[in-house]
Protein backbone atom coordinates (compact mmCIF):
# COMPACT_ATOMS: atom_id res chain seq x y z
CA UNK A 1 0.00 0.00 0.00
CA UNK A 2 1.15 3.75 -1.12
CA UNK A 3 1.64 5.69 1.69
CA UNK A 4 -1.44 8.54 0.32
CA UNK A 5 -3.31 5.61 0.71
CA UNK A 6 -2.36 4.15 3.95
CA UNK A 7 -3.17 8.22 4.96
CA UNK A 8 -6.65 8.41 3.57
CA UNK A 9 -7.32 5.19 4.80
CA UNK A 10 -6.58 5.77 8.51
CA UNK A 11 -6.59 9.57 8.81
CA UNK A 12 -9.98 9.68 10.37
CA UNK A 13 -9.05 7.57 13.15
CA UNK A 14 -5.55 9.71 13.94
CA UNK A 15 -7.73 12.61 13.93
CA UNK A 16 -10.14 11.41 16.29
CA UNK A 17 -7.19 10.25 18.36
CA UNK A 18 -5.81 13.21 18.29
CA UNK A 19 -9.21 15.44 19.23
CA UNK A 20 -9.22 13.34 22.19
CA UNK A 21 -5.79 13.54 23.26
CA UNK A 22 -6.11 17.12 23.23
CA UNK A 23 -9.90 17.26 25.50
CA UNK A 24 -7.83 14.93 27.99
CA UNK A 25 -4.78 17.44 27.61
CA UNK A 26 -6.94 20.00 28.55
CA UNK A 27 -9.05 19.01 31.12
CA UNK A 28 -12.21 18.55 29.80
CA UNK A 29 -15.03 16.99 32.35
CA UNK A 30 -16.74 14.96 30.35
CA UNK A 31 -14.29 13.94 27.92
CA UNK A 32 -14.91 10.31 26.62
CA UNK A 33 -11.90 7.87 27.61
CA UNK A 34 -13.76 4.88 26.73
CA UNK A 35 -12.34 4.26 23.56
CA UNK A 36 -8.66 5.26 24.42
CA UNK A 37 -7.40 1.61 24.85
CA UNK A 38 -8.29 0.54 21.24
CA UNK A 39 -7.49 3.54 19.68
CA UNK A 40 -3.81 3.89 21.06
CA UNK A 41 -3.34 0.07 19.80
CA UNK A 42 -4.39 0.73 16.65
CA UNK A 43 -1.66 3.75 16.36
CA UNK A 44 0.75 1.49 17.76
CA UNK A 45 -0.07 -0.76 14.94
CA UNK A 46 0.05 2.11 12.17
CA UNK A 47 3.24 2.89 13.51
CA UNK A 48 4.49 -0.46 13.39
CA UNK A 49 3.57 -0.56 9.71
CA UNK A 50 4.54 2.93 8.74
CA UNK A 51 8.07 1.92 9.78
CA UNK A 52 8.18 -0.91 8.44
CA UNK A 53 6.87 0.31 4.63
CA UNK A 54 9.40 3.50 5.52
CA UNK A 55 7.48 5.53 5.20
CA UNK A 56 7.72 9.10 4.78
CA UNK A 57 9.64 10.95 8.58
CA UNK A 58 7.04 13.24 8.82
CA UNK A 59 4.18 10.61 9.18
CA UNK A 60 6.15 8.32 11.16
CA UNK A 61 7.08 11.24 13.66
CA UNK A 62 3.58 11.77 13.44
CA UNK A 63 2.39 8.97 14.94
CA UNK A 64 5.04 8.54 17.30
CA UNK A 65 3.65 11.29 18.68
CA UNK A 66 0.18 9.98 18.89
CA UNK A 67 1.34 6.78 20.54
CA UNK A 68 3.41 8.56 22.71
CA UNK A 69 0.78 10.77 24.00
CA UNK A 70 -1.59 7.90 24.43
CA UNK A 71 0.52 6.02 26.19
CA UNK A 72 1.43 8.57 29.03
CA UNK A 73 -2.41 9.14 29.71
CA UNK A 74 -3.05 5.38 29.72
CA UNK A 75 -0.74 4.90 32.49
CA UNK A 76 0.82 8.17 34.15
CA UNK A 77 -1.58 7.27 36.98
CA UNK A 78 -2.68 4.22 39.18
CA UNK A 79 -6.08 5.30 38.58
CA UNK A 80 -6.27 4.62 35.14
CA UNK A 81 -5.23 1.03 35.32
CA UNK A 82 -9.13 0.11 36.90
CA UNK A 83 -11.11 1.74 33.50
CA UNK A 84 -8.51 -0.07 31.14
CA UNK A 85 -8.89 -3.31 33.00
CA UNK A 86 -12.66 -3.35 32.77
CA UNK A 87 -12.46 -2.18 29.08
CA UNK A 88 -10.36 -4.66 28.26
CA UNK A 89 -11.98 -8.12 30.05
CA UNK A 90 -15.81 -6.45 29.25
CA UNK A 91 -15.10 -5.60 25.75
CA UNK A 92 -11.78 -6.51 23.77
CA UNK A 93 -11.48 -9.76 25.22
CA UNK A 94 -14.87 -10.93 24.29
CA UNK A 95 -15.37 -9.06 21.22
CA UNK A 96 -11.74 -10.15 19.80
CA UNK A 97 -12.41 -14.02 20.44
CA UNK A 98 -15.93 -13.74 18.74
CA UNK A 99 -14.38 -11.73 15.58
CA UNK A 100 -11.84 -15.15 15.31
CA UNK A 101 -15.21 -17.77 15.89
CA UNK A 102 -13.82 -19.48 13.28
CA UNK A 103 -10.55 -20.00 14.28
CA UNK A 104 -11.83 -20.70 17.25
CA UNK A 105 -14.21 -23.64 16.15
CA UNK A 106 -11.41 -25.34 14.37
CA UNK A 107 -9.16 -25.02 17.72
CA UNK A 108 -12.40 -27.13 19.55
CA UNK A 109 -12.43 -29.61 16.56
CA UNK A 110 -8.88 -30.33 16.91
CA UNK A 111 -8.97 -30.46 20.44
CA UNK A 112 -12.57 -32.56 21.33
CA UNK A 113 -12.52 -35.00 18.23
CA UNK A 114 -9.45 -36.88 18.73
CA UNK A 115 -10.11 -36.93 22.75
CA UNK A 116 -13.73 -38.44 21.87
CA UNK A 117 -12.23 -41.34 19.48
CA UNK A 118 -9.66 -41.84 21.68
CA UNK A 119 -11.75 -42.17 24.83
CA UNK A 120 -14.07 -44.21 22.97
CA UNK A 121 -11.71 -46.79 21.94
CA UNK A 122 -9.65 -46.81 25.36
CA UNK A 123 -13.60 -47.51 26.47
CA UNK A 124 -13.88 -50.71 24.10
CA UNK A 125 -10.26 -51.71 24.21
CA UNK A 126 -8.90 -51.68 27.47
CA UNK A 127 -4.76 -52.53 25.96
CA UNK A 128 -5.25 -49.32 23.80
CA UNK A 129 -3.81 -46.91 26.49
CA UNK A 130 -0.43 -48.50 26.48
CA UNK A 131 -0.15 -47.34 22.93
CA UNK A 132 0.16 -43.81 24.30
CA UNK A 133 1.45 -44.32 28.34
CA UNK A 134 3.57 -46.92 29.69
CA UNK A 135 2.60 -49.00 32.13
CA UNK A 136 4.07 -46.67 35.22
CA UNK A 137 1.84 -43.67 33.62
CA UNK A 138 -1.36 -45.51 33.50
CA UNK A 139 -0.53 -47.10 37.16
CA UNK A 140 0.21 -43.38 38.38
CA UNK A 141 -2.93 -41.90 36.98
CA UNK A 142 -5.51 -44.59 38.62
CA UNK A 143 -3.55 -43.71 42.29
CA UNK A 144 -4.56 -39.88 41.31
CA UNK A 145 -8.15 -40.69 40.67
CA UNK A 146 -8.49 -43.74 43.17
CA UNK A 147 -11.66 -42.56 45.22
CA UNK A 148 -9.07 -43.61 48.62
CA UNK A 149 -7.03 -40.67 47.65
CA UNK A 150 -8.06 -37.66 49.82
CA UNK A 151 -6.56 -35.04 47.58
CA UNK A 152 -7.91 -36.44 43.68
CA UNK A 153 -5.52 -35.29 40.93
CA UNK A 154 -2.41 -35.95 42.77
CA UNK A 155 0.29 -38.36 42.49
CA UNK A 156 2.29 -39.42 45.76
CA UNK A 157 5.00 -37.44 44.96
CA UNK A 158 2.51 -34.02 45.62
CA UNK A 159 0.41 -35.49 47.98
CA UNK A 160 1.78 -34.12 50.77
CA UNK A 161 1.70 -30.63 48.99
CA UNK A 162 -0.20 -27.76 50.09
CA UNK A 163 -3.19 -26.26 48.31
CA UNK A 164 -1.18 -23.21 47.31
CA UNK A 165 1.69 -24.63 46.27
CA UNK A 166 -0.46 -26.88 44.17
CA UNK A 167 -2.07 -23.51 42.78
CA UNK A 168 1.29 -22.70 41.81
CA UNK A 169 1.99 -25.75 40.41
CA UNK A 170 -1.12 -26.12 38.20
CA UNK A 171 -0.89 -22.26 36.76
CA UNK A 172 3.42 -23.30 35.71
CA UNK A 173 1.93 -26.55 34.02
CA UNK A 174 -0.82 -25.33 32.44
CA UNK A 175 0.49 -21.60 31.73
CA UNK A 176 3.21 -23.79 29.91
CA UNK A 177 0.49 -25.47 27.53
CA UNK A 178 -0.82 -22.52 26.99
CA UNK A 179 2.60 -20.78 25.75
CA UNK A 180 3.40 -23.38 23.56
CA UNK A 181 -0.22 -24.17 22.06
CA UNK A 182 0.35 -20.17 20.95
CA UNK A 183 3.86 -20.45 19.62
CA UNK A 184 3.31 -23.30 17.46
CA UNK A 185 1.77 -21.08 15.13
CA UNK A 186 4.89 -19.77 14.09
CA UNK A 187 5.80 -22.92 12.65
CA UNK A 188 2.87 -22.18 10.12
CA UNK A 189 0.64 -23.53 12.77
CA UNK A 190 2.24 -26.75 12.83
CA UNK A 191 3.46 -26.57 16.67
CA UNK A 192 -0.44 -25.64 17.55
CA UNK A 193 -2.25 -28.40 15.68
CA UNK A 194 -0.08 -31.11 16.91
CA UNK A 195 0.02 -29.74 20.98
CA UNK A 196 -3.82 -29.88 20.26
CA UNK A 197 -4.18 -33.19 19.03
CA UNK A 198 -1.94 -34.80 21.41
CA UNK A 199 -3.00 -33.55 24.44
CA UNK A 200 -6.76 -34.49 23.47
CA UNK A 201 -5.71 -38.17 22.40
CA UNK A 202 -3.92 -37.68 25.79
CA UNK A 203 -7.50 -36.57 27.50
CA UNK A 204 -9.01 -39.22 25.75
CA UNK A 205 -7.12 -42.37 26.76
CA UNK A 206 -6.96 -41.18 30.16
CA UNK A 207 -10.24 -40.70 30.42
CA UNK A 208 -11.91 -43.62 28.70
CA UNK A 209 -9.20 -45.90 30.53
CA UNK A 210 -10.45 -44.38 33.98
CA UNK A 211 -13.81 -44.88 33.27
CA UNK A 212 -13.70 -48.55 32.62
CA UNK A 213 -11.72 -49.51 35.66
CA UNK A 214 -14.23 -47.83 37.35
CA UNK A 215 -13.05 -44.28 38.25
CA UNK A 216 -15.54 -42.42 36.77
CA UNK A 217 -17.04 -40.83 39.78
CA UNK A 218 -13.32 -39.24 40.45
CA UNK A 219 -12.36 -38.25 37.57
CA UNK A 220 -14.87 -36.66 35.54
CA UNK A 221 -16.22 -34.61 38.49
CA UNK A 222 -12.52 -33.02 38.79
CA UNK A 223 -11.31 -32.42 34.69
CA UNK A 224 -15.66 -30.68 35.13
CA UNK A 225 -14.49 -28.66 38.19
CA UNK A 226 -11.83 -26.77 36.45
CA UNK A 227 -12.84 -27.89 32.88
CA UNK A 228 -14.25 -24.04 31.69
CA UNK A 229 -11.61 -22.18 32.79
CA UNK A 230 -8.85 -24.42 31.46
CA UNK A 231 -10.06 -25.65 28.33
CA UNK A 232 -11.49 -22.61 27.37
CA UNK A 233 -7.84 -20.95 28.31
CA UNK A 234 -6.18 -23.39 25.85
CA UNK A 235 -8.86 -22.81 22.91
CA UNK A 236 -8.10 -19.11 23.18
CA UNK A 237 -4.67 -19.84 23.29
CA UNK A 238 -4.78 -21.97 20.24
CA UNK A 239 -7.23 -19.63 18.37
CA UNK A 240 -4.39 -16.78 18.75
CA UNK A 241 -2.09 -19.10 17.65
CA UNK A 242 -3.68 -20.21 14.43
CA UNK A 243 -3.94 -16.39 13.75
CA UNK A 244 -0.28 -16.22 13.36
CA UNK A 245 -0.54 -19.02 11.38
CA UNK A 246 -3.02 -17.26 9.45
CA UNK A 247 -0.72 -14.06 8.87
CA UNK A 248 1.98 -16.87 7.27
CA UNK A 249 -0.09 -18.55 5.17
CA UNK A 250 -2.24 -15.65 3.48
CA UNK A 251 -0.37 -12.10 4.28
CA UNK A 252 -1.84 -10.38 1.47
CA UNK A 253 0.01 -7.97 -0.22
CA UNK A 254 1.83 -6.47 3.21
CA UNK A 255 3.87 -9.27 3.45
CA UNK A 256 4.58 -11.97 6.23
CA UNK A 257 5.94 -9.60 8.48
CA UNK A 258 3.67 -6.81 7.67
CA UNK A 259 0.82 -9.28 8.56
CA UNK A 260 2.21 -10.12 11.86
CA UNK A 261 2.25 -7.00 12.83
CA UNK A 262 -1.17 -6.38 11.99
CA UNK A 263 -2.38 -9.69 13.92
CA UNK A 264 -0.25 -8.96 16.78
CA UNK A 265 -2.60 -6.95 18.81
CA UNK A 266 -5.49 -9.10 18.87
CA UNK A 267 -3.19 -12.00 19.28
CA UNK A 268 -1.64 -10.60 22.57
CA UNK A 269 -4.88 -9.46 23.60
CA UNK A 270 -5.97 -13.29 23.25
CA UNK A 271 -3.16 -14.79 24.63
CA UNK A 272 -2.91 -12.26 28.27
CA UNK A 273 -6.82 -13.24 28.55
CA UNK A 274 -5.82 -16.80 28.27
CA UNK A 275 -3.13 -16.24 30.80
CA UNK A 276 -6.22 -15.06 33.14
CA UNK A 277 -8.47 -18.03 32.33
CA UNK A 278 -5.29 -20.43 33.73
CA UNK A 279 -4.60 -18.81 36.69
CA UNK A 280 -8.76 -18.75 37.74
CA UNK A 281 -8.30 -22.98 36.26
CA UNK A 282 -5.72 -23.24 38.93
CA UNK A 283 -7.17 -21.99 41.16
CA UNK A 284 -10.34 -23.97 40.96
CA UNK A 285 -8.21 -26.88 40.84
CA UNK A 286 -6.32 -26.49 43.42
CA UNK A 287 -9.03 -25.31 45.86
CA UNK A 288 -12.15 -27.23 44.92
CA UNK A 289 -11.51 -30.10 42.08
CA UNK A 290 -8.60 -32.53 44.38
CA UNK A 291 -11.16 -32.55 47.03
CA UNK A 292 -12.25 -35.82 47.46
CA UNK A 293 -14.77 -35.39 50.00
CA UNK A 294 -17.26 -33.87 47.67
CA UNK A 295 -20.15 -35.33 46.17
CA UNK A 296 -19.79 -35.95 42.38
CA UNK A 297 -23.55 -33.97 42.18
CA UNK A 298 -22.05 -31.21 43.78
CA UNK A 299 -18.91 -30.88 41.86
CA UNK A 300 -21.22 -31.35 38.29
CA UNK A 301 -23.59 -28.73 39.59
CA UNK A 302 -20.60 -25.91 39.71
CA UNK A 303 -18.79 -27.10 36.83
CA UNK A 304 -22.43 -26.68 34.88
CA UNK A 305 -23.01 -23.13 36.76
CA UNK A 306 -19.15 -22.15 35.28
CA UNK A 307 -19.64 -23.35 31.84
CA UNK A 308 -22.83 -21.34 31.92
CA UNK A 309 -20.73 -18.33 32.98
CA UNK A 310 -17.89 -18.46 30.43
CA UNK A 311 -19.94 -19.18 27.45
CA UNK A 312 -22.17 -16.10 28.58
CA UNK A 313 -18.98 -14.04 29.46
CA UNK A 314 -17.78 -14.60 25.82
CA UNK A 315 -21.29 -14.87 23.79
CA UNK A 316 -22.63 -11.49 24.99
CA UNK A 317 -20.11 -9.27 26.84
CA UNK A 318 -19.15 -5.60 25.00
CA UNK A 319 -21.29 -6.32 22.36
CA UNK A 320 -23.36 -3.34 23.12
CA UNK A 321 -20.02 -0.88 23.32
CA UNK A 322 -18.67 -2.95 20.27
CA UNK A 323 -22.19 -3.77 17.99
CA UNK A 324 -21.11 -7.57 17.79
Amino acid sequence: MKQQQFEQRHRADWAALEAQLTALEAGTADADTADLPARYRRACQHLALATDRHYGPGLVAYLRQLVLRSHQHLYRGRRRWLPWAAQFLLVELPHTLRREWRLLGLAGALLFLPALVMGLACYLDGDLVYSLLDPRQVARMEAMYDPANRHLGRDEEREAASDFLMFGFYIRNNTGIGFRTFAGGMLFGLGTVVTLGFNGLYLGAVGGHLTRVGYSDTFWPFVAGHGAFEFTAILVSATAGLQLARALYAPGRRGRVGALHATAPAAITLIVGAALLFVLAAFVEAFWSSRGNLPPGTKYAVAAGLWLLVIGYFAFSGRARRGS
